[in-house]
């Protein structure tokens, strides 16, 4: 069994960070580790605390499992902080870690800050240089470019813009309002569409935690770029099509609970 690291923040709520990740990780057939970066008081409605690890324990979770079960592929999710960023780094390099697909993580659904300011820099200039794939949001890749993407065409340019600036693929995700969930992916030099109809679904914290997750399991698997991000938007497309609602202010998505093996297959 292929093995992938989620190196994120614990959401108590169980919709985002490494549970959700642990879970999505577990549904694409591929054996789920984690490195915790900070343990959050946060539910659907928001977060109300943050509560950083050690740079040096982080550095021990990192050691201790690529040791002893070397990861086919690693997730980066929330980092809040410049001195945890540079120790995944240091470590992503020292192990030469593979596949790894980073979602820069700065602001929740919620619109809670996750990332110091000071960490943004750190984040582009240590971490986005060892990322196979990157997978802003509309908002995450503004802070990017330094400039508003309005529509099909802006997100065109932005996808090459960071794409050629940090030498990595990029799936733009479109689900801000900029269309009807379509993502653009960026990648050795070509743009490639995948189009998405907006499921009416309340109940989606954490579907970006879920699609990196997914794309992580399907690189480590051995499918291509490609083929991992049209896997992985078919699998959140199916989780939020289940409609899963789990009560009075839940915001969770259904995180795959309803779909079918199919997305466990290995790759031929």
């Amino acid at each position: 069994m292929k093995k992938v690291l989620t190196i994120a923040g614990s959401d108590s709520g169980g919709g985002a960070g490494i549970q959700a990740d642990i879970k999505t990780m577990t549904m694409n057939g591929v054996f789920a580790m984690s490195a915790v970066t900070a343990l959050t008081a946060q539910n659907t409605t928001g977060v109300q605390g943050i509560f950083e690890v050690t740079p040096a324990f982080l550095a021990q979770q990192l050691d201790s499992v690529f040791t002893d079960l070397r990861p086919d592929a690693v997730k980066i999710g929330m980092v809040a902080s410049t001195k945890l960023i540079e120790v995944i780094a240091e470590r992503l390099r020292f192990y030469d870690a593979a596949n790894v697909v980073v979602d820069p993580v700065m602001v929740a659904t919620s619109g809670a800050k996750l990332i110091a300011d000071d960490a943004v820099e750190t984040l582009t200039q240590c971490l986005f240089p060892l990322a196979t794939v990157l997978t802003p949001n509309i908002p995450e890749a503004e802070v990017l470019c330094g400039w508003q993407i309005r529509d099909a065409a802006d997100m065109e340019r932005a996808a090459r813009e960071i794409g050629v600036r940090f030498q990595s693929a990029v799936l733009l995700k479109g689900g801000h309002a900029v269309n009807d969930a379509n993502d653009l992916l960026y990648s050795v030099d070509t743009l490639q569409w995948f189009r998405g109809k907006r499921i009416d679904n309340p109940n989606t914290h954490g579907t970006g935690c879920t699609l990196s997750s997914a794309i992580a399991a399907n690189l480590a698997k051995g499918f291509s770029m490609e083929a991992s991000v049209e896997r992985a938007k078919a699998y959140v497309s199916g989780a939020l099509s289940a409609m899963l609602d789990l009560g009075a202010g839940s915001g969770p998505m259904a995180h795959g609970f309803a779909l079918t093996g199919r997305f466990a297959e290995e790759a031929e």
